[in-house]
């Protein structure tokens, strides 16, 4: 356990050179090692003992039982929810009914199945490697060329390669890597939707719903999708040949966390789809605004730096985009110096239209 806290912190650690920004070190960072943390503690059997245990009567195995209903899933009874717990039913959904035997597979009428159950840690590991996927693309295009422009030993040449360079390409698939980042978490929001069997679009408005509700007249949302308690039927051959039926109630416990898991969840990736939102607008507004406006933007970034506006204005955005990554990186006053260089290049050779390779990107 030791081990692996200390591989998740690494992945935590502030690297000396950000070749990115916030929302995308939130989603490779903070996202992927809260989903591979909650991925672990779940298969944690320390803490939460055996994933199911079920009860049954009629003289069937115990572990036969929990092995078998642990691989079909446990279902619970939709009417039974609003039942009152420990009087007319054991637990919300578990109680005695008299419909139609449940067919697994069916989730239609009366019946709930928790089919979800057995996968959640392997759920929570593929969505932190999709999290992560676009940071890995980045790293292979990036190829640690914002670390070689910083470790120019004066200002000057690294104002000379940033000139020398359009950066069009680099900036592009920057871009690129961030619609990725988006297109995964709204993604990931009907992926986890589907997986939860249609429960998890409103499942945390449910939740805040529910806590301002009267206990009288309230569902738990969290029960109702993560029960602590269901049902399983398990049938098999008695010893007359007729194929015996038996009802166990089945404990699971992982789910007294799965809930918590779920909504952290749901507020977590709201949150990241508005701010990846917000990213992409402002990246497309930098991708495709007039020179003015865009030394305007790095302008408002740097407004503590002299001389970065008239710099910026005669830059294609490809190179006021590697500005930007650079004045992250660098000390206001090297960062200074290379712009005062890089304005008596400009000036030099006004047409930015001149000499422009891509050998920097």
């Amino acid at each position: 356990m030791l081990s692996l806290i200390g591989t998740l912190r690494g992945l935590l650690k502030i690297k000396p050179v950000h070749i990115d920004g916030m929302m995308f070190r939130l989603h490779h960072g903070p996202t992927v090692v809260l989903l591979l943390a909650f991925s672990v503690l779940i298969t944690t059997k320390q803490y939460f003992g055996d994933p199911i245990d079920c009860d049954v009567s009629g003289g069937a195995s115990k572990s036969l039982i929990n092995v078998y209903c642990w691989i079909h899933a446990t279902y619970s009874v939709n009417s039974l929810f609003r039942k009152a717990d420990g009087i007319e039913v054991v637990y919300p959904g578990v109680g005695t009914w008299k419909g139609s035997p449940p067919k697994y597979g069916n989730q239609e009428g009366e019946y709930k199945f928790h089919k979800y159950y057995q996968w959640v840690s392997l759920m929570l590991f593929f969505q932190a490697i999709l999290f992560y996927g676009p940071r890995w693309m980045w790293k292979a295009w990036e190829a640690r060329r914002l670390e070689n422009l910083l470790a120019e030993r004066e200002p000057q040449e690294t104002a000379k390669a940033i000139w020398a360079g359009s950066f069009s390409t680099y900036m592009y698939r920057y871009a690129l890597c961030e619609l990725l980042c988006f297109i995964n978490v709204f993604a990931q929001l009907f992926m986890i939707n589907r997986f939860l069997d249609g429960e998890f679009f409103t499942f945390g408005l449910e939740v805040l719903s529910f806590m301002e509700q009267s206990p009288e007249d309230r569902v738990d949302p969290m029960v109702r999708v993560f029960p602590r308690v269901a049902k399983c039927h398990f049938h098999k051959f008695g010893s007359s040949g007729n194929v015996e039926t038996h009802d166990a109630v089945c404990v699971l416990p992982l789910n007294i966390i799965n809930e918590k898991i779920y909504v952290f969840l749901w507020f977590w990736m709201c949150a990241l789809l508005a701010l990846t939102t917000c990213t992409i607008l402002y990246r497309l507004v930098q991708l495709f605004s007039g020179r003015v406006f865009r030394a305007r933007l790095v302008r408002w970034r740097f407004y503590y730096v002299p001389d970065v506006l008239t710099a910026a204005q005669d830059c294609t955005a490809g190179q006021c985009f590697i500005l930007y990554m650079l004045g992250r990186n660098m000390e206001t006053v090297t960062f200074s110096e290379m712009l005062q260089e890089l304005k008596r290049l400009q000036k030099k050779a006004p047409d930015y239209t001149l000499v422009r390779t891509d050998e920097n990107l």
